[in-house]
């Protein structure tokens, strides 16, 4: 595995304290990074940083509802008042929703899908850009999904916050590209992380479909995601931009 020298550097990530979040809260520590943890579950997120400070790595906790501007704004600003940059972002938060037909899916589900996983990278992004702007340097990663980059018959209300990651980080990375900061997007496949395992458990039917479906044969991993986050951050991508990075076994491939 390549290992990448973050010492010096101080990263975000939301949604932080279990999945893929976590993973890549870890791969970051492992490189040398300060990390700033942000997540709505508070005990959760304590006890994953006491766990990681026992291993001498350097950690924060921020509880930051992300659909609330005021909590990241606030996150953001205290992150830059004690460590005075901010150099990586993975914008991780979100939710899933239920199967449900377009006609059949409610205005509230929308919404509140909406409010996490869109308005939620767009507040994050919104902030983390002002404070890099300031520096001209930065990377940011939003985790879209397979589902941002192919649609599935029931997951319309997911599937459109997840496009509407990738249309903000496109934009976004040209308003930036010439001012030293990388914005980029993940799209993870079916990944063992807490929200997939409720989905084995509570959709099995669904679950089974949808492995069918995945050419090597497994699920992944939450470090694999994290590795392909540290990379986009990392000096080794620095010519890659608005980009839509897959990781999901060939599943987008077909």
């Amino acid at each position: 595995m390549v290992r990448y020298d973050f010492s010096g550097k101080v990263a975000l990530v939301t949604g932080a304290a279990s999945g893929m979040g976590l993973a890549t809260v870890r791969a970051f520590c492992e490189a040398g990074a300060t990390v700033v943890m942000a997540d709505i579950h508070q005990d959760l997120l304590s006890r994953e940083a006491d766990a990681l400070r026992v291993e001498g790595y350097t950690v924060k906790t921020a509880f930051c509802d992300v659909s609330d501007e005021e909590q990241v704004r606030n996150m953001i600003e205290e992150t830059v008042q004690e460590f005075g940059q901010l150099d990586a972002a993975y914008n991780n938060a979100g939710i899933q929703s239920p199967i449900a037909e377009t006609a059949d899916a409610s205005s509230e589900e929308f919404d509140r899908v909406n409010a996490i996983n869109l308005r939620g990278v767009w507040n994050c992004m919104k902030h983390e850009l002002q404070q890099m702007r300031r520096q001209n340097s930065g990377a940011i990663v939003n985790c879209s999904s397979l589902g941002g980059l192919v649609g599935i018959a029931g997951r319309g209300v997911y599937h459109a916050t997840k496009h509407g990651v990738l249309g903000l980080t496109k934009s976004a990375a040209l308003e930036y590209a010439a001012r030293g900061i990388q914005i980029n997007a993940v799209c993870p496949g079916i990944i063992r992380t807490p929200m997939v395992q409720d989905m084995l458990s509570s959709q099995p039917e669904a679950m089974e479909e949808l492995m069918k479906l995945q050419p090597i044969g497994r699920l992944g991993e939450a470090k694999e995601v994290a590795r392909a986050v540290l990379w986009l951050c990392s000096s080794d991508a620095s010519f890659v931009t608005g980009q839509a990075l897959a990781v999901d076994g060939g599943y987008t491939v077909q």
